[in-house]
Formats: C-alpha cells, structure tokens, sequence
C-alpha cells in the first residue's frame, strides 16, 4: 500500500451495470477521472447493491466477485477483479463505528458487487487498489449521513470513499429522450448539493422534483448522501466530473466532494 497521506476528496460515482465495461467513452472518464485525484492508499467502496442492517464489511482478502444481475451474456459473468484486501482499513472502519455507537458485523465472504467492481475495474483498472466494501445501513437519510460522518476521518488519511449508485434509477423508463421529471431532479439535485443543503438533501423524498419517478427505489440515490456526510463543511469545494445522461432517464452525474 501507499504511504500517502493527502487529505482526499469523497466521490459519489454512477456506476453503470456491468454493460459499461463496454463504454470506451465511460471507462475513459472514470479513468481520467482517477488519474486527476491524489492516489489513495485505499478505497472504502459504499454501493446500492449491498444494504444490510447492522452495517456489514465485506471480506478482507481478495474473494470472488458477487455477480448481482441476471439476464446477461455469460462473459459479463467470467469479469474478475482481483484487488486486494484492505485489513487495516477495515480495522480503522470498525474503531470509527465503535465511536459512533454503531452496530456492524463482519462478512468475511462477501466479495465486490458490480456497483464496486465495475467503476473500479475502470478506475484502477490493475487491480492493485486495496479495497473494502461497506454495506449500506438501511435507506433511511439520516442514518445514512450519520454513517457518512463517522466515516469522515479516513479522508485525512488517505482513504477514498466512494458512494456508487444512480441518482436518478427508473430502468423502466429508459428510452431514448430524457423525461422532463429527470432533468427536474437533475438540476435539483446539483443545486441542492452546490449549496450544500443538507436539509434538503436528506427531505428529498418530500421536496425533490418528480422523485416518484426518478427514483421508483431509493438505494441508488443514497449513497450520495454517506458522500456528502463524509464531508459535511459547506466551504469544500464541489464538481461534477460527469454528467449528461443515458437511456434518457438516467443521470450520469457524479460527484466530487473535496
């Protein structure tokens, strides 16, 4: 592992289903992407495929993938990823949630799903970034932030976490023109994070724009509220790496916090 030690950003990343290994355009900007930041010495990946209560860590060693997705062509199922384990950075997580009064278990089997190995595989694409896996708590906002904040210590430490999700995750409306309830939530959503509005951010379920439609479910949305709980001072800085959309309704905006 690196000894670096800069302080990083927080990212909240689309991540894409395993098709996006396909993407040469994708797998450029989550590239170039990666290269623009401080490497880390490793990275704590939050996805929208894993939420259990209490919070669980994936395993500390490299294990298989867990290939979450039905339906596809057989190579999408023979990808690997064989990045190493992140035993101190899970040492490190486990003392945070002990201060926070937090509940967690380990889950020493529970390889990377696809919303962490597949931005991943197109990030560090040797698989040589040490990387643990932290479930989501539930789906509730503020228990999400609360996690998010105990968290915020590792940024000084060279750690990078990364929520991977959708902010806008209505597959059944994917077409070729972008609703106009998906661009309203678009542009509520960067305003409200621009602003660093974190009430409401976590009452978006009430004020946000056409949420019904834009988020049909909602554990795609919530890892960008760990994110930003992860750097709640409204005085850092916030880009937007990448935007536009795909399949019309879903936003490929992601996130820099720091």
């Amino acid at each position: 592992m690196s000894n670096s030690t800069s302080k990083m950003p927080v990212i909240f990343l689309a991540h894409g289903s395993p098709m996006l290994l396909d993407s040469q355009r994708w797998i450029g900007e989550l590239k170039q992407w990666a290269d623009a930041m401080p490497r880390p010495r490793a990275v704590l990946m939050i996805s929208a495929h894993w939420d259990q209560r209490p919070v669980a860590l994936g395993a500390t060693r490299t294990v298989p993938l867990v290939y979450d997705f039905y339906g596809f062509p057989e190579r999408y199922y023979q990808v690997t990823y064989p990045a190493p384990g992140a035993p101190e950075l899970a040492a490190r997580v486990r003392k945070l949630l002990k201060g926070a009064k937090t509940d967690f278990m380990d889950q020493p089997a529970r390889g990377l799903d696809h919303g962490a190995y597949v931005p991943m595989k197109c990030m560090y694409p040797q698989a040589d970034m040490p990387t643990l896996q932290l479930s989501l708590p539930g789906l509730e906002p503020k228990t999400v932030y609360d996690l998010g904040c105990a968290l915020a210590p590792l940024r000084d430490e060279g750690i990078l976490i990364i929520g991977s999700g959708f902010l806008t995750h209505n597959l059944r409306a994917i077409g070729n023109s972008t609703p106009a309830w998906a661009s309203e939530f678009d542009e509520w959503i960067a305003d409200v994070l621009t602003r660093s509005d974190i009430d409401a951010l976590l009452d978006y379920r009430a004020r946000a724009p056409g949420v019904e439609y834009a988020l049909p479910t909602h554990e795609h949305f919530v890892p960008v509220i760990l994110a930003k709980g992860a750097v709640a001072d409204a005085r850092v800085p916030i880009s937007f790496p990448i935007t536009g959309f795909v399949g019309g309704s879903l936003t490929r905006r992601s996130v820099q916090f720091g």
